[in-house]
């Protein structure tokens, strides 16, 4: 279940910031102020960084080094693989969130296009 949360809960927390934060870009742009910006890239990464440690626990807590048999078909190496995959693709989403979080510190709102 963790696995799948990262899997497909951080991109859809990542595409969710991305909207909230463009749609807060008018209001904050009217207030001069950017704390709902930083709330919502804040709270976004909080959550993508805490379903990435949990998909990596998951993957820790499947691996079995000693009689690891990494071409093996079975459950245990499908779920392991899969929590490869959501600690990648929530370290991602994180990585994503904070680049768009980066550009609310040095833009400002109200500032035109060239």
């Amino acid at each position: 279940m963790k696995t799948w949360l990262a899997l497909i809960v951080a991109p859809s927390v990542m595409l969710g910031v991305q909207s909230i934060m463009y749609a807060l870009v008018t209001p904050s742009c009217a207030a001069q102020a950017r704390f709902g910006l930083h709330a919502s890239g804040a709270i976004a990464l909080a959550i993508t960084v805490l379903l990435a440690f949990l998909a990596y626990g998951e993957w820790k807590r499947l691996a079995d080094p000693v009689t690891a048999d990494h071409d093996a078909g079975d459950a245990r190496t499908a779920r392991r693989f899969l929590a490869i995959v959501g600690t990648a693709v929530a370290a991602l989403s994180s990585l994503v969130i904070l680049a768009m979080w980066f550009n609310t510190w040095v833009l400002s709102p109200c500032s035109p296009w060239p």
